[in-house]
């Protein structure tokens, strides 16, 4: 594998959107005992399920660990479906794997961001996290791509959202908490992704959703539809602990400009819930010293807006909650070209995240 001293920008590269082509996408099969149920079996089931959906649309590639892997191989029996064998610490490939950045000539490249566990000894979700680090280069090598290091920078992928014309949106709860990288002021942060993604706008939003332990992820709160329009997660209840978050992002974004000038539509997606584990489902998760710890009066940030964007398709969290129909209407109606297929999203959220999050797309070639 062939690891590049340059930046992707200075090499002509770029990170596309989500929903321009994309060749396949990335999971992680879960087994981690002190974050998912019961040994991770409710999980395996329900990461199945989303790449089962993901491979009606476009090939899917499973990173499995020795161990799971004949368990995961006959649990994924789908033409569509690759499975390799990648060890790893847990199954967030959205913020383990790379970022994939793509040039107009056909080459497809990957950034492997340094990775902490979502804050390392400062409120880090898990020790050790060094294989977890090293599932970006594993993919990368895998996939022949050349790679660019970002040593010592720590980002999760999702923690940005770019508009693949030179916006991103992210959190100030995440990008400037003092876990990521303390030494570096906001102005630098954003010359970083600038080098790394080719971006020119950051769209800073305070915070993400309330309780989301990976310290305000946008793809749990805010991403784009297309160019110019932004899809919101949002309560009109004052009593909700997101709704000062809400109106927080409204106001920016409704007063920010994108790089091509523009100012941005605002769609809402209604939050579900609130949700809660059960004393039953936090009772089947492994307690081990160092790991986040689950209990049934901790809010859970669930969310439709932590959905896929893939070639054809929405693939999309539904909670078995009464704004399932309106999220599924809402998005159906943002993306009309595409088929939004809803995924029960319960046993990812459990373990902390959804759908975007233990997904990664990689990019297809593209050619001026």
């Amino acid at each position: 594998m062939t690891t590049l001293n340059s930046t992707p920008r200075a090499d002509g590269f770029r990170m596309p959107a989500e929903w321009e082509a994309h060749s396949q996408t990335w999971m992680v099969w879960p087994e981690r005992p002190d974050n998912w149920r019961l040994g991770g079996k409710p999980a395996q089931a329900a990461f199945a399920a989303v790449a089962k959906a993901i491979a009606a649309f476009e090939p899917v590639t499973v990173c499995v660990s020795a161990g799971q892997y004949e368990n995961a191989r006959a649990r994924l029996d789908h033409g569509a479906i690759r499975v390799v064998e990648i060890s790893s610490d847990d199954a967030w490939v959205r913020d383990t794997g790379p970022t994939f950045v793509t040039n107009p000539h056909g080459e497809v490249r990957g950034i492997d961001w340094t990775f902490n566990a979502w804050g390392g000894f400062d409120g880090g979700l898990y020790f050790p996290w060094q294989r977890d680090d090293q599932v970006a280069g594993k993919i990368l090598e895998i996939e022949r791509c050349a790679r660019y290091r970002t040593e010592g920078f720590i980002l999760e992928g999702g923690s940005i959202h770019v508009d693949g014309e030179g916006t991103l949106i992210t959190t100030e709860e995440c990008l400037l908490n003092r876990n990521r990288n303390p030494h570096l002021s906001r102005e630098q942060t954003e010359q970083v992704l600038r080098e790394h993604l080719a971006i020119d706008k950051v769209i800073w939003l305070p915070d993400g959703l309330f309780n989301d332990e990976t310290d305000g992820h946008v793809d749990n709160f805010c991403c784009y539809v297309r160019p110019g329009e932004v899809l919101l997660a949002w309560t009109d209840d004052p009593q909700d602990p997101n709704y000062p978050r809400c109106q927080a992002a409204l106001q920016v974004l409704e007063q920010a400009r994108d790089a091509q000038g523009r100012q941005l539509i605002v769609h809402k997606l209604p939050i579900p819930g609130p949700l809660y584990a059960t004393a039953e489902e936090c009772a089947g998760v492994d307690l081990v010293a160092g790991s986040q710890q689950r209990s049934p009066e901790v809010r859970l940030a669930g969310s439709y807006v932590n959905f896929l964007i893939v070639n054809g398709g929405i693939i999309a969290p539904s909670f078995d909650d009464p704004q399932d129909e309106a999220a599924h209407a809402i998005l159906q109606r943002l993306f009309p070209e595409h088929r939004v297929v809803l995924v029960p999203g319960r046993e990812i959220l459990l373990g902390g995240g959804n759908i975007h999050c233990i997904t990664q797309q990689q990019p297809a070639p593209q050619r001026a």
